[in-house]
C-alpha cells in the first residue's frame, strides 16, 4: 500500500506564499497522475490541480494563475508551489493518485489570515 506524506503548510498573510511537498512511498508513484485536493471546514473535498506523467497539468479556475503543480519522480514527491494566497484558500490539503486513490494521508493545514 502506497503511503503518502504531505507537508509545508502553515499560516501566512494573504497575498503570501508556501510550498506544499507529497511523498509517496513506492516506484507507483512515477505511472502514476498525481493530484492535490484540498478540504475546508464545513466543505466537500476539492480537486486543486492535477499532473500526468508527461507533465501535462490542470488547475480549478479558484487557483489559475496562482498556483504550480509540479512533480520529482527521482524522489517520489509532488509539489504544490501557491502564490497569492487568499483566505478562501484555508483548507486541509491533500495529495492523492488522481485515477486510482491510495490511502489518504493526514494532509498539512494551510491557513491564511486577512
Amino acid at each position: 500500500q502506497v503511503q503518502l506524506v504531505e507537508s509545508g503548510g502553515g499560516l501566512v498573510q494573504a497575498g503570501g506564499t508556501l510550498r506544499l511537498a507529497c511523498a509517496a512511498s513506492g516506484e507507483i508513484f512515477t505511472i502514476s497522475t498525481m493530484a492535490w485536493y484540498r478540504q475546508a471546514p464545513g466543505k466537500q473535498r476539492e480537486l486543486v490541480a492535477s499532473i500526468d506523467t508527461g507533465g501535462f497539468t490542470n488547475y480549478a479556475d479558484s487557483v489559475k494563475g496562482r498556483f504550480t503543480i509540479s512533480r520529482d519522480d527521482a524522489k517520489n514527491t509532488a509539489f504544490l508551489q501557491m502564490n497569492s494566497l487568499k483566505p478562501e484558500d484555508t483548507a486541509l490539503y491533500y495529495c492523492n493518485n488522481l485515477h486510482r486513490p491510495w490511502l489518504w494521508g493526514q494532509g498539512t493545514q494551510v491557513t491564511v489570515s486577512s
